[in-house]
């Protein structure tokens, strides 16, 4: 009889398990709309952050980063002077 009783136990680990495995691979239809909304956001996200790094119309550039003449002609990594 306590061969019984432990053979008991893994066994009902097993339905318990199956019956957890069963429930937490459910289909939740319950308002949810899963990956797609989850993709537009992220959509979205890109579209603003490509946005913030295009340079605004009429702001001048910061000084020093302007390529003038000179230093555009000259060899690189070669100071022009």
């Amino acid at each position: 009889m306590a061969s019984l009783a432990w053979l008991l136990i893994p066994v009902l680990a097993a339905v318990g398990a199956g019956l957890w495995g069963s429930w937490a691979a459910r289909n939740r239809k319950s308002g949810r709309t899963g990956d797609v909304s989850e993709l537009n956001g992220y959509a979205a996200f890109r579209e603003a952050m490509e946005k913030s790094h295009a340079p605004a119309a009429g702001v001048p550039e910061a000084p020093g980063t302007a390529e003038t003449a000179e230093t555009a002609d000259a060899e690189p990594g070669v100071r022009a002077g």
